[in-house]
């Protein structure tokens, strides 16, 4: 991910400086006044990633959304809010944003910490500054399926409309029943989860080999990983309330 890292305080900036030293990369954005302070925390791990602005933060939010994956804001959460309020677009475009306070001890997601990886950026941002995570999707709170990341980081892609994304979602966090087949593709996308899991599958998945092992009747949710076309007639039995998943040749 590129990331920026924003604040507009003397100690916060203090603090971006640590941010910044664990993300690889990311470059350090602080207002003009504080210029020799931006320089100084990032000295000594990424000289020359300081960059200094004048006016107001609320007026680079527009050049961040565009030109970053994502943003870590040692901002207030409130503030953090209102300045992005007017450029969100959607789930699937935004940048993730994470808020850190000042003292470094919360790593809180505020936009796209599911899909946009600000939940995963949280989570790494805590263990390397000994911060707390706050977390709120369900499914990473619970540490379950995220439908909408299974296969991801294995470059699988996913075949279902939103309706059949949220329907399946909806059953595994309320812990209904959802078979989980899989015809083809690595078999260890637990432990590759796009957000990490490390503990068991959960008891509500049960797992098939084969999709015609399945009665749809008996499940809230069926996910297929497969490279086979759906058989008509589970097309028609499954109809929102499945999720195709499809592996690359060498995934």
């Amino acid at each position: 991910m590129k990331i920026a890292v924003v604040s507009i305080t003397r100690h916060g900036i203090a603090q971006a400086g640590k941010v910044a030293a664990a993300l690889p990369g990311a470059q350090l954005f602080a207002p003009e006044k504080f210029r020799a302070e931006a320089e100084t925390a990032v000295a000594n791990t990424s000289p020359g990633s300081a960059h200094c602005y004048p006016g107001k933060l609320g007026d680079q939010v527009p050049a961040l959304f565009a030109n970053f994956d994502g943003i870590v804001a040692i901002v207030s959460l409130g503030v953090m809010v209102r300045l992005i309020a007017p450029h969100l677009g959607n789930k699937a475009i935004d940048p993730a944003v994470v808020v850190v306070d000042e003292a470094g001890k919360f790593a809180i997601p505020i936009l796209s910490g599911h899909l946009g990886g600000a939940n995963a950026l949280a989570g790494h941002l805590a263990t390397a500054l000994g911060a707390v995570p706050v977390l709120t999707t369900a499914s990473d709170v619970r540490q379950t399926l995220a439908v909408d990341l299974l296969g991801r980081e294995l470059g699988w892609t996913a075949e279902a409309t939103h309706e059949e994304i949220v329907c399946a979602s909806a059953a595994v966090v309320n812990d209904e029943p959802v078979a989980l087949v899989q015809e083809a593709g690595s078999d260890d996308w637990w432990r590759g989860h796009a957000n990490g899991r490390t503990g068991p599958l959960p008891a509500n998945l049960q797992r098939f080999a084969r999709l015609e092992d399945v009665v749809p009747d008996d499940f809230a949710a069926v996910l297929w990983i497969s490279r086979r076309e759906m058989p008509a007639d589970y097309a028609a039995k499954l109809s929102g309330k499945r999720v195709v998943y499809r592996p690359g040749s060498g995934a």
